[in-house]
């Protein structure tokens, strides 16, 4: 949830989650969002009346405020922070995933939804809920939660893993995945999307777990997948390549905090168990 501030304290510190264009400012040090006062943020002064307080989740503990400031496309070159990347911020510290991924996806959604998508007239922010509202046709959105399906499969000891377009510089392989359509259930999103990018079939589909993906409102559904029969044929689309890999001699792999990394670490400890 998000709590709106008419001013935060001058001098009590916070965690500042201050996002510029699709970028996001970091301490040049930690290359973490910065942990600092309002009254060292002389430039952000003019956003006063646009800071929200991020608030923890059940079970989440943080020992400062998180407080989000969209400064659109504006660039602040007075502050003393660096412009970095959301996927490149994400991957140096996991341990901001959860914060940083929620704080991006309520500023993605309040700045494409500025006008109603039924009347075109501008819509104004509920003060109880993460929402938009229009008073003149009373029509009312939410942020947008797109469901993907991601999947390792695997069968004895190899698992199969496809390299996607955007990582053919990187060299990296990952599991499966794809967007679930409407009138869809998950695991039959699973069985289309295997069957659609490498052409195999599936015998079972087990859940695993799910991960927020903030790129840019995605959740990330995860099944392990024991294959049944068919030879990889890709679709050339989105994939450049996809093989099996034995589990004990896998290429470059996504981070084990990603949701990928953990389907692939999975599959391999269930494996080594039944050798």
């Amino acid at each position: 949830m998000l709590k709106k501030l008419s001013l935060p304290p001058a001098k009590k510190t916070a965690r500042w989650l201050m996002f510029s264009g699709g970028r996001l400012l970091v301490d040049p040090q930690t290359q973490r969002p910065p942990v600092t006062h309002w009254s060292a943020l002389s430039a952000l002064h003019h956003h006063h009346d646009a800071i929200f307080q991020l608030m923890p989740l059940q079970n989440e503990q943080h020992h400062d405020d998180l407080l989000i400031i969209d400064l659109g496309n504006e660039s602040i070159d007075a502050l003393p922070f660096e412009s970095a990347s959301l996927r490149s911020v994400l991957m140096a510290s996991p341990e901001d995933f959860g914060i940083i991924s929620r704080a991006w996806q309520y500023t993605h959604f309040y700045r494409t939804h500025r006008y109603c998508g039924a009347c075109g007239m501008p819509t104004a922010k509920v003060d109880w809920e993460v929402a938009l509202h229009c008073h003149h046709c009373g029509h009312r959105v939410y942020p947008r939660v797109s469901p993907c399906v991601i999947m390792a499969i695997y069968k004895d000891n190899q698992i199969l893993l496809a390299q996607g377009v955007r990582h053919k510089e990187s060299g990296m392989f990952s599991t499966l995945a794809g967007f679930v359509e409407s009138g869809e259930s998950l695991e039959q999103a699973v069985h289309r999307e295997v069957k659609e990018e490498v052409g195999v079939e599936l015998s079972s589909v087990e859940y695993f777990g799910s991960q927020p993906w903030p790129f840019p409102h995605s959740l990330m559904v995860g099944y392990i997948a024991e294959y049944s029969h068919g030879e990889i044929k890709i679709d050339e689309k989105e994939i450049i390549q996809a093989q099996w890999f034995n589990l004990d001699e896998l290429p470059t792999i996504p981070p084990s905090f990603s949701i990928a990394g953990q389907l692939i670490a999975a599959v391999k400890n269930r494996q080594q168990k039944t050798l």
